[in-house]
């Protein structure tokens, strides 16, 4: 609950900086020279590239959160086996032997999108978070019945 109270209240803040950048781009362009109109422009790029990262990652976690409840549902969701640190740390060498164990479930069954997302949740946990978002990609197009990109 406190990551989607933090994500909802970071998205809220990018939300009010998007309209303070645009409506200074756009009172740049107001002004009417060529430079402050040059400017205005490339200001109101940033906002338009900003709103469009924060919908695109906003999907990503709603249809991840979806399969996660769906593979609770089914009671497949991975159980946290994973020794910790005393700071609370996940341990590397046991998130590198959870790792190995899911990417070979991953081999064995390649169009299981339950198999992916488990992969994906050790990647993350393996602190490789670029391989977990394409994991995850992966599992939520295997789920939607979507071609997979390679």
């Amino acid at each position: 609950m406190a990551a989607k109270i933090t994500y909802a209240v970071t998205a809220a803040v990018l939300v009010v900086y998007f309209v303070l950048v645009g409506s200074r781009g756009v009172m740049l362009l107001q002004h009417g020279t060529l430079l402050t109109v040059t400017f205005g422009v490339a200001v109101l790029v940033l906002p338009v590239i900003g709103v469009w990262f924060l919908w695109k990652n906003t999907q990503f976690v709603k249809r991840a959160n979806r399969l996660a409840s769906e593979l609770d549902a089914e009671g497949g969701l991975p159980v946290d086996e994973l020794a910790r640190t005393p700071a609370g740390r996940i341990d590397r060498d046991s998130a590198d032997e959870v790792f190995a164990r899911r990417k070979a479930e991953t081999e064995d069954a390649p169009d299981d999108w339950r198999s992916w997302f488990r992969l994906a949740i050790a990647y993350h946990d393996a602190r490789d978070t670029p391989r977990a978002r394409k994991a995850m990609q992966h599992a939520i197009a295997l789920h939607d019945g979507k071609p997979v990109r390679a």
